[in-house]
């Protein structure tokens, strides 16, 4: 029947990113690519979020699903949303993550938002990961649009937990993302697709995005892109370290921590629901 069948959720979202939360702690099972489709279907999200037990500092090890199915490494919008109710349940201010993409902490600050620690941005090629060498991933050779007259060109790269490509524009809600999105995210060059913002930086201490998340669609808001603009703007020299990035659903605050370079991301969360996934959507329901 699958793992997901007659199983709880929590609904929560994190700027209007939506987040699906379901603990395995205490029944782990995995999740099949099919299970996850349906689970959407039946609670749009953007990501769910499966908590598996953790190990002596780890409060929980999480693996993380795109609405098609495929897997994230990280989901910093969604970090908030599990701190949030493990804190909750525990009474811990500060907890550790275990992720595919390595350890995440997160904590709880005086005025109720969470941070979370991103860790250290990835800039070499391979990293990101891209198809072909290219020696500076502040703005590699990429454009978008017609030959001759591009739209977009030159982005910016950065693997952020997952691989993203920002364009800087004048003004993010001029392009039509819905159409432009999938095309770049599954462009040659990003072998394991990418996530796609466009980005303007109003001033020095403010960016203004939009994203296309690879494997979700148009988002409200993307933590790990909000962290991955405000690193490469900082390496562009358009921005500080510390930014306001704001997204169509609001404000993060992204600090690219100079001492250790991590990149700490801060915002607020919001509960919607709990509910219980329909066992019938699952029948005959594989990986594929």
């Amino acid at each position: 029947m699958g793992t997901l069948a007659d199983r709880d959720f929590v609904k929560m979202n994190g700027l209007g990113n939506e987040i699906v939360i379901v603990d395995l702690r205490r029944s782990a099972g995995a999740i099949a690519a099919g299970e996850a489709r349906a689970a959407a279907r039946q609670e749009p999200y953007d990501q769910l979020m499966a908590l598996y037990p953790g190990h002596g500092a780890i409060d929980a090890s999480i693996r993380i699903y795109n609405n098609d199915g495929s897997e994230a490494g990280a989901c910093g919008n969604g970090m908030r949303c599990v701190a949030f109710l493990v804190s909750g349940e525990t009474g811990k201010a500060k907890l550790n993550f275990e992720t595919s993409a390595g350890l995440v902490s997160c904590w709880r600050n005086g005025d109720g938002l969470f941070t979370v620690d991103m860790g250290v941005p990835r800039f070499r090629w391979d990293e990101i990961p891209l198809a072909r060498a290219m020696p500076d991933t502040r703005a590699i050779e990429l454009d978008f649009g017609p030959p001759g007259a591009p739209i977009l060109c030159s982005p910016s790269v950065v693997n952020m937990g997952n691989p993203h490509a920002i364009f800087w524009v004048e003004n993010p809600q001029s392009y039509d993302l819905r159409q432009i999105g999938p095309r770049l995210e599954h462009h040659p060059l990003f072998p394991a697709r990418a996530n796609i913002t466009l980005a303007a930086t109003p001033s020095r201490d403010r960016i203004v995005i939009r994203t296309w998340e690879r494997g979700a669609g148009l988002t409200k808001a993307c933590g790990s892109a909000a962290c991955a603009v405000a690193v490469a703007a900082a390496r562009l020299g358009r921005t500080g370290r510390k930014v306001t990035v704001t997204l169509p659903g609001g404000d993060l605050a992204i600090e690219w921590r100079e001492s250790d370079d991590h990149v700490l991301m801060t915002g607020p969360v919001e509960y919607e629901h709990a509910g219980r996934f329909d066992a019938a959507l699952f029948a005959g329901v594989g990986a594929p």
